[in-house]
């Protein structure tokens, strides 16, 4: 339950109505619209990823959903031990990656983004988010995890469809996922996290089609900064490459108008080359369907993570292809 009126007092205005959208509210208040959002973290990530947009804003990208601050100047208001954030309602519609002109404004403005949000040193009382240097790590950790649920699946007396599912197709991707880390040159690794670690570059770390919002004049816009956090920029170019090609049949010639797109505002160097096709080789979206499976996230169904699986497998083949032929971009 949202409680409006302690709300609106901290924030200083009057709520008029109160929309449900995508995991917010859209506000109408006596000062315009606004977007309401209850966080499941605490005032010190908020307030790192306060001053991160701030920092971006100040380097020149303004095109983010900026916070709006309380009477007594602070992004959050705190209601009981809840805590929610009003920002800027960015009146816009969804990307559609299946629109070829706005994948390519999604590739342009992430370009933007990235060239702005660099030399950010948060305060001393404010840990850095930072994940640079850890994707070896974390591709080890996540091909282990692969075998684990395998073990897990095998073991169960009475295997569900998923299970059945999964052990019918674990091998492929397990294999997938060792070639991933050895393709990933340790080297040109190395000298892409030294470059964005001394560059202090920020990584937006869930650009996807929901958080990319394009108003009527063609404006484009980033939104949802939750995930905000210290990394390697190419990170965020592989995310709008998956997210976006598993939508297109993996169809390279989508892959390089992406591609070209940023590079054109932003270039890609050879090493940021080899991590990102990394990137794309590992078989993340496996993986983490299953780790949802079997870790027990809540909140779906059997017959929702079934649907997903059948996704996945049923885009194998489009997908080997395309990172078959990765040498060609």
């Amino acid at each position: 339950m949202v409680r409006e009126t302690e709300i609106s007092t901290q924030f200083g205005f009057e709520i008029r109505d109160m929309i449900p959208q995508r995991g917010v509210y859209l506000i109408k208040t006596n000062k315009g619209n606004k977007c309401l959002k209850k966080v499941n973290y605490g005032p010190h990530k908020l307030m790192y990823i306060y001053k991160a947009k701030e920092h971006i804003i100040s380097n020149g990208f303004e095109k983010i959903d900026r916070n709006e601050l309380s009477l007594k100047g602070l992004p959050y208001a705190l209601v009981n031990e809840d805590i929610y954030v009003v920002t800027q309602w960015i009146d816009g519609r969804e990307c559609d990656f299946k629109n070829e002109t706005d994948l390519k404004l999604a590739a342009e403005v992430l370009a933007k983004f990235h060239n702005a949000a660099r030399n950010f040193t948060p305060e001393d009382n404010l840990k850095a988010r930072n994940d640079i240097g850890k994707l070896p790590f974390t591709f080890e950790k996540r091909l282990m995890t692969l075998n684990k649920m395998r073990d897990l699946a095998r073991k169960n007396k009475k295997k569900t469809d998923f299970d059945l599912l999964y052990l019918e197709n674990v091998d492929f991707y397990i294999e997938l996922a060792k070639k991933a880390l050895k393709f990933l040159d340790i080297d040109c690794y190395n000298r892409v996290c030294q470059r964005d670690i001394q560059d202090k570059v920020l990584c937006h770390h869930d650009f996807t089609y929901h958080n990319i919002l394009i108003k009527d004049n063609g404006d484009v816009y980033i939104v949802d900064f939750d995930y905000c956090k210290e990394e390697i920029q190419i990170y965020d170019v592989a995310t709008l490459m998956i997210k976006s090609l598993k939508r297109l049949d993996w169809d390279k010639s989508k892959a390089k108008l992406i591609l070209d797109s940023y590079n054109d505002l932003k270039p890609i160097t050879r090493d940021e080359l080899n991590v990102l096709k990394a990137l794309l080789m590992f078989p993340q979206r496996f993986w983490r369907l299953a780790n949802r499976y079997y870790y027990k996230e809540p909140g779906w169904s059997e017959a929702s993570f079934m649907k997903k699986m059948r996704e996945i497998l049923e885009e194998k083949e489009n997908y080997l292809n395309f990172i078959e032929g990765l040498d060609i971009i």
